[in-house]
């Protein structure tokens, strides 16, 4: 394939090093191995987040009808989805520092420790990456999946960082939007014309991320109150948002089944009734007994429901 090429993550890792190891050399007395200047940049893109969303986006194409993809649409969906999502992350990071030293879970991120400069070349190279990843979706893929790419990182970033998280307790429902679009962005891949099973798969995302993000927000409680942020738990107290967990992580598992109707198998039906039937039952525990302990539990049942769920959609979809 000739043409423009997309830096690799490598070298454009080596590009943010240089660029910010002299910076962070004179804040710093001790100097700062490179290795540990990577692992401090790259925790600042919420990789692991990228990686789940990336994921998503993969298993979205999986399940779209249409033309086999090739292997270079399999990767630049990944890579565009990945850069995309860690524009945003990064983003977020950036944009929080100051709320982020208010609450023990996040006053250890970089810009608050001051392990990284809090410099305007960070939006630079933060619009510069999302830039990339849809200029490179819009020109491998198509326009409609470098525009779900595109909003995934808007919703993230902007609708939900800068709009909604000081604002309203609906913050994460609406932000729960950007993995619905990484979802959409890969169906769309094969297929402009959306059928029912991704848009299904974007709408279990869009069910998933409420009871998921307010049962870590359940455990915290008291952090986001002090910090001002206000999560549901905040806003209606700890015993109404773990009803409303459990109400709503129902809603998620029956929504995971609905796909048998509209072609999906058995290996499907297994994944998302085991998954969602352990993700009821946790939350129900948190319902009857709130306390940190159910709320993790329950959070950590979100995560086991979604890999079940997606391995499950994909081996289905693959079988």
């Amino acid at each position: 394939m000739t043409g423009a090429r997309m830096p690799s993550s490598m070298n454009l890792l080596e590009l943010i090093s240089e660029y910010f190891e002299p910076r962070i050399q004179t804040m710093n007395s001790t100097p700062i191995p490179r290795t540990s200047l990577a692992r401090t940049v790259l925790g600042v893109f919420k990789l692991r987040i990228g990686f789940m969303i990336m994921i998503t986006a993969l298993v979205g194409m999986v399940v779209s009808t249409g033309p086999s993809p090739g292997i270079v649409k399999v990767l630049v969906l990944a890579l565009t989805v990945l850069l995309a999502s860690a524009s945003a992350g990064a983003f977020n990071q950036y944009y929080e520092r100051d709320s982020d030293r208010l609450m023990a879970r996040t006053r250890g991120r970089a810009f608050v420790t001051g392990a990284l400069p809090h410099t305007p070349a960070w939006l630079v190279l933060i619009a510069l990456l999302l830039i990339v990843a849809v200029w490179a979706a819009a020109h491998w893929l198509n326009p409609s999946a470098a525009m779900f790419v595109f909003l995934g990182a808007f919703f993230y970033a902007v609708v939900y960082t800068v709009w909604l998280k000081r604002r309203s307790w609906l913050n994460i429902v609406v932000g729960g939007l950007a993995g619905s679009f990484a979802v959409l962005a890969g169906a769309a891949a094969v297929d402009p014309v959306l059928g029912p099973l991704p848009c299904l798969l974007a709408a279990v995302l869009f069910l998933w991320t409420p009871p998921h993000f307010w049962s870590l927000a359940i455990a915290n409680q008291a952090e986001y109150e002090a910090a001002g942020v206000p999560m549901l738990p905040v806003v209606v107290g700890v015993p109404r948002a773990s009803r409303i967990v459990l109400l709503s992580t129902m809603a998620l598992a029956i929504t995971s089944l609905l796909p048998i109707f509209f072609g999906a198998g058995i290996i499907h039906f297994v994944g998302a009734a085991t998954g969602g039937g352990y993700f009821v039952y946790k939350a129900w525990l948190l319902a009857r007994a709130p306390s940190r302990k159910t709320a993790m539990g329950s959070f950590f049942a979100s995560l086991i429901q979604l890999s079940l769920l997606l391995v499950a959609t994909t081996l289905d979809s693959l079988l």
